[in-house]
């Protein structure tokens, strides 16, 4: 037969699909190694169904093992996609001074400069809020 849509099904009926408010598709992309050790993933999630807020939005960021969500990856990711932070090739820079290069190693440099990490995070929740 022909086949269309998402072979993947929620478990449980139709009822769960039905009364939830909010659904996410979590997918688990890449393996974040430290060395040869796997410390946590790259995870990405999709808002399936939504009804207290916009639908199919994507958000992606790093689950390390033990810690949880990286706040200092998400300072990275945010921070190079508001342009608080360059990004050229793979090195970065923050207020024309290079942080390093790599993004584990920039999340090394900013997890010793925990003031460095605060004053990034403050500059990119007042682009958030000024739009």
């Amino acid at each position: 037969g022909v086949m269309f849509g998402n072979p993947e099904t929620t478990t449980g009926g139709n009822a769960l699909k039905f009364y939830a408010s909010v659904r996410l598709d979590i997918r688990r992309s890449t393996q974040i190694k430290d060395g040869e050790h796997v410390i946590g993933n790259r995870t990405k999630v999709k808002v399936v169904k939504n009804k207290v807020a916009p639908p199919f939005r994507v958000a992606e960021f790093d689950i390390l093992y033990g810690e949880g969500i990286s706040k200092l990856g998400e300072i990275i990711d945010l921070g190079t996609q508001y342009e608080v932070i360059q990004k050229s090739g793979s090195w970065f820079s923050y207020d024309g001074t290079k942080l390093g290069q790599g993004r584990e190693g920039v999340k090394a440099i900013l997890k010793d400069n925990p003031e460095l990490a605060e004053e990034i995070e403050q500059k990119i929740i007042a682009k958030l809020q000024n739009g």
